[in-house]
């Protein structure tokens, strides 16, 4: 058996045991004992499980803990088991575990948001936008949008944020520059990328619970409704579908019953919050980690960003050239990781190479906000939540067709025409003078540029999504123009976004 061949196998066998009917009905000691026994060992020592969550666990030698690790390649493995007793319940796949919802890691710079899907939103907003501020009070993005702003533009720019795998946008991406006339100040980033922060699920919460205290159920349930069409609409993009997915999970059942919700929201925000989570099945608990267990969304960002880098000789030792990039003074990071991630970023330590990015200044270049024309818009009536009339509609339908819309183009920056030869001439921007990145991956041996537009952007959204998970673990800031690790892909991605004029 060929060396990856190995680790594929045992990935088929578990996969198919996992899939059975039967596994839920086993016994917990039944379950470890059939995962143990497809144990693999390396050459080196290293003990692999494939286990919770359809994904690879490493031993650590040192201290027994197992840690999510994507397996190596080329190397010799054989097949030894374990013991079942040594298996933390953790490990142990459940069976909706390995539902999940696939998604992407990919950010949104080089490949755009697709046409359709912007002109949606486009309409969603253009017929949404103009509701009465009093009714519709900013309890909530109050930092992100004017004073004069209904929730109704907070609700759909709230979903598209927490729905993104990694919330950083080509600084001419449709999607974002649609809401520039209703933005208070410049957003985090340059005219390249805005590095955007993920809200959390209780900022969504807090838009719909603060209408239902005040006694405007209809309000309340309008903007669930919004939320709902909005996350909708987002599921034919695979870097916001899984979030989308649980999403829509947690809203539905609220708009197909209502007043299932009156009591939770009666009691407070964060209560409505536990309504909603609860209602997220099994199968799409991952999408909601960074809620519910934010260790362990740190856990799996980390997975992903050194599968992203598998192009790479060393994916470990590469991918902690990006983890040095973040902040952390108290020496909190590497006890999280593997012992060959943990061994590459000591490395970088004692090279005096890691926080990278704590230098970076944090003002970002911006773009004027000024007013700008509003054009009308209807939301076609095709079963969604929000119908032209702004009433819930709980009836369910296909994604509405396009109409027509204005450009959305956040005044002040380039358009079409202009933004055609800026791609042509970067010029010299901020990134040309960030050298700190690109120093450390040339010390830790990991230079390789990935080798193509999709995989340059997967492995900028996953380094920016560890980024946001460490943050919301620790406390950490996030550098307004981004890591320096994710901006510095940012160059490789610049003449080959997709044609502006293609942009919806």
């Amino acid at each position: 058996m060929g060396p990856w061949n190995a680790f594929t196998a045992a990935e088929a066998e578990i996969h198919a045991m996992v899939h059975d009917p039967r596994w839920r009905e086993l016994p917990h000691d039944a379950r470890a004992h059939a995962v143990a026994a497809r144990t693999l060992v390396t050459r080196d020592g290293d003990r692999w499980l494939f286990g919770a969550h359809a994904r690879w666990h490493l031993l650590d030698p040192a201290d027994g803990h197992w840690h999510l690790a994507p397996p190596p390649r080329r190397v010799r493995v054989r097949q030894v088991g374990h013991s079942p007793a040594a298996l933390p319940r953790s490990v142990i796949p459940c069976g909706p575990d390995f539902a999940a919802e696939p998604g992407s890691t990919q950010a949104f710079v080089g490949p755009d948001v697709p046409p359709r899907l912007c002109a949606h939103i486009s309409d969603l907003l253009r017929a949404n936008c103009r509701r009465s501020e009093a009714d519709h009070p900013l309890s909530a993005f109050d930092d992100v949008f004017a004073a004069d702003v209904p929730s109704t533009v907070a609700a759909i720019w709230g979903t598209i944020m927490w729905c993104a795998y990694a919330p950083a946008f080509d600084g001419n991406e449709r999607l974002i520059t649609m809401f520039g006339e209703f933005l208070r100040r410049p957003l985090p980033g340059d005219e390249w990328v805005r590095w955007l922060p993920a809200p959390r699920l209780s900022d969504l919460v807090k838009l719909v619970a603060e209408r239902h205290r005040a006694g405007h159920e209809r309000v309340s349930l309008r903007l669930t409704a919004l939320i709902a069409d909005t996350a909708h609409l987002l599921l034919s993009d695979t870097r916001f579908r899984p979030r989308a997915l649980a999403l829509l999970t947690m809203v539905e059942p609220a708009l197909k019953r209502p007043g299932l919700d009156d009591e939770a929201a009666g009691r407070g925000d964060q209560s409505l919050r536990r309504a909603w989570l609860r209602r997220c099945p099994p199968r799409l608990a991952r999408a909601v980690m960074a809620e519910t267990d934010p260790e362990a969304d740190l856990a799996h960002a980390v997975y992903e960003l050194v599968e992203a880098l598998a192009y790479t000789p060393d994916p470990p030792r590469a991918a902690a050239a990006y983890l040095a990039d973040l902040s952390d003074s108290k020496g909190s990071l590497p006890p999280r990781l593997d012992h060959r991630l943990r061994h590459a970023y000591e490395e970088l330590v004692r090279a005096g190479l890691t926080s990278t990015s704590a230098a970076e200044p944090t003002e970002p270049d911006g773009f004027p906000i000024r007013p700008s024309p509003v054009h009308s818009g209807q939301y076609p009536h095709t079963g969604s939540f929000t119908g032209p009339r702004g009433g819930p509609d709980t009836r369910t339908g296909g994604i509405p067709e396009p109409g027509t819309s204005d450009s959305g183009h956040i005044p002040g920056t380039t358009s079409d025409g202009a933004a055609r030869r800026r791609l042509r001439l970067p010029g010299i921007t901020p990134l040309d003078r960030r050298g700190g990145f690109t120093h450390v991956r040339e010390e830790a041996g990991t230079g390789l540029m990935p080798p193509d537009r999709d995989s340059t952007a997967a492995v900028l959204g996953a380094a920016y999504a560890v980024g946001l998970a460490w943050h919301r673990v620790s406390g950490a800031r996030v550098p307004e123009r981004g890591f320096a690790g994710s901006a510095a892909l940012v160059r490789r991605l610049i003449s080959e976004r997709d044609d502006p004029g293609s942009h919806c």
